[in-house]
């Protein structure tokens, strides 16, 4: 991986791995990260027949001292919640929802940018 963190665009870049789960039976099983980038989606899927569907993004950052931190992970499980329930989806748990954004941070953890330096305060002072 050789990435100029400083010219990002908006364009998709592939990462390694991604979390995949699925609803049988009632539940969401217990998740799994895939390595494959292609969405296998059926036929009949709801998403394609009728436009239902979600999604949260997250923002994984890392720290001064090197850590990896994930920005306010139980507010985007609130907000995906809110939208399942308003598409009528089955809603996914906070802790699942939390677990599978580490579980995929983890295993993509070198695509999260170094820590860059405070930028100077800009703002006029209140």
């Amino acid at each position: 991986m050789d990435l100029d963190w400083n010219t990002l665009g908006f364009s998709y870049i592939r990462t390694d791995e991604r979390y995949l789960s699925h609803w049988r039976d009632g539940a969401w099983d217990h998740g799994t990260l895939t390595l494959d980038n292609v969405l296998h989606i059926s036929e009949g899927s709801t998403a394609l027949h009728y436009g239902q569907q979600c999604f949260e993004g997250l923002k994984a950052y890392r720290a001064a001292d090197g850590s990896i931190n994930l920005f306010r992970p139980d507010q985007n499980a609130a907000r995906m919640q809110a939208s399942c329930r308003r598409v009528l989806m089955p809603e996914v748990s906070t802790e699942q929802f939390i677990d599978a954004c580490r579980q995929v941070v983890k295993a993509n953890e070198h695509w999260i940018p170094p820590t860059a330096p405070a930028a100077p305060c800009t703002c006029a002072p209140t």
